[in-house]
């Protein structure tokens, strides 16, 4: 009698999963590495493994429909003459005009000023439509020193000299010629249709003791009126912000690896730099020891959702956040209305994988005049203006469960970790112990 074994069922390997093997398959028959937008997708420690602890007898909530708690914050009052006055903690990331269309730009423009709140030129230039429809504007001056000129300076309201990006830290920008358009060639000084590569470091300085030079330039073109940001990826979150400090920023800025962009390599975007998580107590810490910390404002980037990550990143010490993904989800990228669109692209909504080929059914990240008359920038400006009401009520209703009556009064002793991980991360303790990962050699 032959014995046989019952069958089983197949197991695929946990390292050489699906996607794996479908980018190896895709690698092997075109030699090319793979781009694409948006940020890490990869599973991180992230605000999700962090909880607050509400008020009870130990901590006195606030009444949520009548007791005032205060969302506003100042940014830029170190040394500019004209610091930003914001309605709410909340600001609109750097995302070009080339990589979003100019509908796209204008609804982000209209969604901030309703809210309050400032949104940011990304690279490529200033448009007149963001201007136009942004109360405040950020000027962000990047490596490729695409569009910059004196006038549109002194027109900013604060100027951001990017150094990093979290997606890509130490990686300079991609457009790719199908987004070149007669528009955006111009003002970049580029050939239409033709794929643009930007520096991935300034041309003119390669230290924090040129950026100290740099920064003085921009004060004198701007009459000291401008804050100047200082932008920095993921990556030694202390280091990089001590040095920005000293260079002389107002404002530091730590973009996480969950921020998005609109093209680079895969591998790049996953597996270089640090959760957002992970960078903003070192950075704090590092504000801190130079007696700075609320002096030299802090805004995180990377992965911001709802307004409990912005309660939970002000908890931890930040003074504002900023959002670029989730800002272009509610103007309607990557609506799942476009599905069939998305699928002939060979991507689905949601995955953002279609942000580098400007071929965006929603007409948001693309150049493309067909697809752009999609975007409706005055209804799209609402639903962004809706999103940050949203989010900023939600984080008010945290505060009041803590018993604080500003955002800025949350702390880190509010909070406690689901993993040790987090716990490590963020520097609070372990959900139901006292334990806090690393603290005093344990």
């Amino acid at each position: 009698m032959t014995y046989r074994n019952p069958p089983t069922t197949p197991r695929k390997s946990a390292t050489f999963d699906d996607y794996t093997l479908s980018e190896i398959r895709r690698a092997a028959a075109t030699g090319i590495y793979d781009i694409r937008g948006a940020g890490a997708k990869r599973k991180l420690p992230h605000f999700d493994d962090l909880l607050f602890l509400g008020a009870s007898i130990s901590r006195y909530p606030l009444e949520g429909y009548r007791e005032r708690c205060d969302t506003s914050v100042v940014l830029g009052s170190r040394h500019a003459k004209k610091p930003i006055e914001l309605k709410i903690p909340i600001t609109i990331a750097g995302m070009s005009f080339g990589s979003l269309s100019g509908p796209a730009k204008e609804a982000l423009g209209r969604g901030a000023t309703i809210a309050g709140t400032s949104t940011t030129t990304g690279d490529g230039g200033m448009t007149e439509e963001e201007r136009g429809h942004s109360k405040t504007l950020v000027y962000q001056y990047l490596p490729s020193r695409y569009g910059m000129n004196p006038r549109d300076l002194r027109r900013a309201d604060a100027i951001e000299v990017v150094v990093g990006q979290g997606a890509k830290p130490g990686g300079g920008g991609m457009l790719l010629g199908q987004k070149i358009s007669d528009r955006v060639a111009e003002m970049r000084t580029l050939p239409k249709g033709i794929d643009q590569r930007s520096a991935s470091r300034h041309p003119d300085w390669t230290g924090p003791d040129d950026l100290e030079i740099k920064i003085l330039e921009l004060r004198e073109i701007t009459d000291w009126e401008k804050p100047i940001y200082v932008k920095v990826g993921g990556a030694r979150p202390y280091y990089d912000t001590a040095l920005a400090v000293k260079a002389g920023a107002d404002v530091v800025v730590v973009d996480g690896m969950q921020g998005g962009t609109a093209a680079t390599q895969e591998v790049f975007i996953e597996n270089v730099g640090q959760p957002t998580l992970a960078c903003i107590r070192p950075a704090v810490q590092a504000l801190q020891d130079l007696g700075m910390h609320r002096k030299v404002q802090l805004i995180i980037s990377g992965g911001i959702r709802n307004g409990a990550d912005v309660a939970k990143a002000l908890a931890l010490g930040v003074d504002a956040v900023s959002i670029g993904t989730a800002a272009l989800v509610a103007l309607g990228d990557n609506d799942p209305r476009w599905e069939a669109d998305y699928n002939a692209l060979g991507t689905t909504a949601g995955a953002y994988d279609d942000w580098h080929e400007g071929r965006d059914p929603a007409g948001i990240t693309t150049q493309d005049p067909e697809l752009m008359k999609r975007v409706d920038p005055i209804a799209a400006g609402r639903r962004l203006a809706n999103y940050l009401k949203v989010m900023t009520l939600e984080a008010q209703t945290i505060a009041r469960a803590c018993g604080k009556n500003s955002l800025h009064n949350l702390e880190p002793e509010d909070l406690v970790a689901l993993t040790i991980e987090a716990a490590a991360m963020a520097g609070v303790p372990l959900a139901g112990t006292n334990w806090i990962p690393g603290k005093n050699g344990f």
